[in-house]
């Protein structure tokens, strides 16, 4: 972090500090002299990690001095991509309870199920994350979450076995689960949906205080499940913000989230995310040097511009493809 920069710090971070301590994920308390497992020591510098990361970057970006995008131009790339890809990004939709959170972006009205299919959905397909997501609510029924939290982790795995990585995520849910049930006494996160009472930061914060939930995760539940505004940046749109030029080249993912979650106006938040995420998924022409012969309407719309970020946008093109980017 650049020196002189201005940390925030949200209330609630310190609040939500000392209630990971009451957890069941947190370790019982070593006798005098006993050094912690490293296991244990690895999931709180962790969680830690997760939770400065927030504090520092709530109301302000890892950036601050970098402008782009500005709201003219997040704008103008979601009516760009609005008109090529029109059954995008229209109006929020409401969550719905009958849909697969897995394959929705965890667009349903239950928090935790939002939360499973998201985590269900990492580094898979969606038609695997669907069926993973399928398969455990057949074994245990949809809700079902005390019987999820008690069973053998096995069960776990045998059900979401074909989404991928089913001993992480199978290990991810159930804490998940038993961390709920001792931080509030039931298998439920719907207070995060009182807008009145928890603010988007305290909601994003809380939600990534559990292990196996990161920022991610978060913001597709904040933006999906609880209709707030959250700008969630996935491999797609953390690809297309590269190309863009809206983040530094050496920007990590959750920089660029954290980056963005500033940045893109509330209003196009939700649009925006959806239309490049299907975009990234749809179009061959921005998808690295292999795919130079196909046409991409972001690549266009960079080249017709005179300037970006003070460069020539071809160059920045260029730059985006190598990954040396302007800084």
């Amino acid at each position: 972090m650049p020196r002189g920069i201005k940390r925030h710090r949200s209330p609630s971070t310190d609040i939500l500090a000392k209630r990971e301590v009451s957890s069941s994920l947190s370790p019982p308390p070593p006798s005098p002299g006993a050094a912690p497992s490293l296991t244990s020591a690895s999931r709180s510098s962790q969680r830690a990690k997760k939770l400065k990361v927030l504090a520092d970057f709530t109301l302000t970006s890892p950036f601050p001095n970098y402008g782009h995008p500005t709201s003219s131009e997040a704008a103008e790339v979601h009516t760009l991509l609005a008109k090529h890809h029109p059954l995008q990004g229209g109006p929020r939709r409401d969550p719905s309870d009958t849909s697969n959170s897995a394959t929705t972006c965890g667009s349903v009205p239950n928090v935790i199920d939002s939360l499973i299919g998201t985590i269900l959905s990492q580094n898979t397909s969606s038609a695997n994350s669907t069926a993973a997501k399928r398969s455990l609510d057949a074994a245990f029924g949809r809700h079902n979450f005390a019987a999820i939290a008690a069973a053998p982790r096995d069960t776990i795995i045998d059900a979401i076995r074909h989404g991928g990585l089913a001993n992480r995520k199978a290990g991810a849910i159930q804490k998940l689960l038993q961390a709920v049930h001792a931080q509030h006494g039931q298998y439920s996160l719907q207070h995060l949906a009182d807008r009145e009472r928890v603010s988007d930061a305290a909601a994003m914060e809380e939600l990534v205080s559990y292990d196996g939930v990161g920022p991610k995760t978060a913001s597709c539940v904040l933006l999906f499940c609880l209709g707030r505004d959250s700008f969630a940046v996935d491999t797609h749109v953390f690809r297309l913000s590269k190309l863009l030029a809206w983040v530094p080249a050496n920007a990590d993912r959750v920089q660029t989230q954290m980056h963005l979650d500033v940045r893109v106006p509330a209003e196009l938040k939700y649009g925006l995310h959806v239309l490049m995420v299907q975009h990234g998924r749809a179009c061959k022409g921005c998808k690295g040097n292999s795919a130079k012969s196909s046409t991409c309407v972001l690549r266009t719309y960079l080249k017709d511009r005179k300037e970006v970020d003070g460069s020539p946008a071809e160059r920045i093109v260029k730059d985006a493809d190598s990954g040396s980017g302007s800084k």
